[in-house]
């Protein structure tokens, strides 16, 4: 069901769509693709819906206050009906054989003829334009061997981008140019395994209250010039961050929200969504708080779902301190910032996952095992969780 340009969605088709978007089995980008509607508009579908859920328990309220909207709805829908009905369920009866057809059989279906334009008749029988002028070229042997060994040396080094490759292939014997292995690696669908630049997901709202940043006191300078953090207290600065994770299925991403405690490295709790809103942090940071003491110190970054009301207003009620990154200054929170980068690297990038339900499930079990049964360096080769939860024992007995 995708919508034209300028073309009124139902509010049936509005909550379709925010069902969609709960169950979150697909990422925001690939349901706005589905339906031809922008994320941001989805995002504000999905709070709308979540603000008015109470109507469905005060059924007389909801009657009385949306029955005219009702009315006109349901006459637009007759009216679709009416116009659309035969015509509609041919077409896609038609739509739906095209489908299942080869790309040599769609093409014999193009007419030259200029009664309908060729651009659109490649739309409608959605094939490329650019591969009715193509024509096949068998890849030679010497050309076929190329590929297979640079697949090999891809297998054998998969940080190398199509430089490394290029001289790996010279030094093997190949005589190829490096525009050639670039195109090579582009057929195979290969390309080097880096770190790259972060994408932005802390984005900040001016309208809302920046906090001031209140963990100076626990950085040192060392006699080589450099400076470092010195959080070992558990329970001191708990650490908060949105991050991107590329969905399985190729298209666009999701998002994971986590919580740290500083001092024991132990990731606390953490929410995997297919939309960034303020839902996402506010439901971590309330999980995380009933399940542990609050921190002395929560120190963020100055995105807008930090920056937010609901989110200050959580940490206000529990006394916590509340700390944000300086402008541009990701180093500020640094604690979770390794966590996220070790996850995506040392697992995420290196696996394969059929779907977001099996993405999260991995990254849970990578949660489990990096917080109770990975040694951590920082703690003297001891475990997170174990840290973490020792002396949360030990403050209640001094408590006593």
């Amino acid at each position: 069901m995708s919508k034209k340009k300028g073309q009124v969605f139902s509010a049936d088709e509005k909550v379709k769509i925010v069902l969609e978007v709960l169950k979150e089995e697909q990422t925001i980008s690939q349901i706005a693709a589905k339906y031809g509607v922008t994320t941001k508009t989805i995002t504000n579908w999905k709070k709308e819906f979540l603000a008015n859920a109470s109507l469905a328990f005060n059924q007389e309220k909801a009657v009385s206050s949306y029955k005219n909207e009702i009315d006109e709805l349901k006459i637009k829908l007759d009216e679709y009906a009416k116009s659309l009905g035969k015509v509609t369920v041919e077409r896609d009866w038609l739509q739906g054989k095209l489908e299942c057809l080869d790309l040599s059989k769609k093409k014999e279906f193009i007419d030259n003829s200029k009664q309908i334009p060729l651009v659109r008749q490649c739309e409608l029988l959605k094939i490329s334009r650019s591969s009715l002028y193509y024509k096949h070229v068998e890849m030679s042997e010497v050309d076929k061997n190329i590929l297979a060994h640079i697949e090999k040396i891809y297998e054998e080094n998969t940080e190398y981008g199509y430089r490394m490759i290029h001289q790996q292939l010279l030094e093997d014997g190949f005589l190829i140019g490096k525009e050639r292995v670039l195109k090579y690696m582009r057929i195979l669908g290969i390309s080097a395994i880096f770190p790259k630049k972060k994408k932005k997901t802390s984005i900040k709202d001016k309208e809302n209250k920046v906090h001031k940043y209140q963990l100076n006191d626990y950085w040192s300078e060392a006699e080589d010039g450099t400076r470092k953090v010195n959080i070992s207290t558990p329970n001191e600065v708990w650490s908060a961050d949105i991050t991107y994770i590329p969905n399985p299925n190729g298209a666009g991403f999701v998002y994971m929200a986590g919580i740290m405690d500083w001092g024991s490295k132990t990731l606390l709790g953490s929410k995997i969504s297919n939309t960034m809103d303020i839902s996402l942090v506010t439901d971590v940071l309330k999980d995380v708080l009933s399940k542990y003491p609050a921190p002395k110190i929560f120190n963020t970054d100055q995105g807008s779902q930090y920056t937010s009301e609901e989110h200050t207003k959580i940490l206000k009620e529990h006394n916590i301190t509340i700390s944000m990154n300086g402008k541009g200054r990701s180093i500020d929170n640094i604690a979770i910032e390794r966590f996220f980068r070790t996850l995506k690297y040392n697992f995420i990038y290196i696996n394969e996952f059929k779907s977001i339900k099996e993405l999260k499930a991995g990254i849970e079990a990578y949660i489990h095992k990096y917080n109770c049964k990975r040694f951590h360096s920082a703690l003297g080769y001891q475990k997170p969780m174990n840290v973490y939860l020792e002396h949360i024992k030990n403050d209640k007995k001094s408590a006593v």
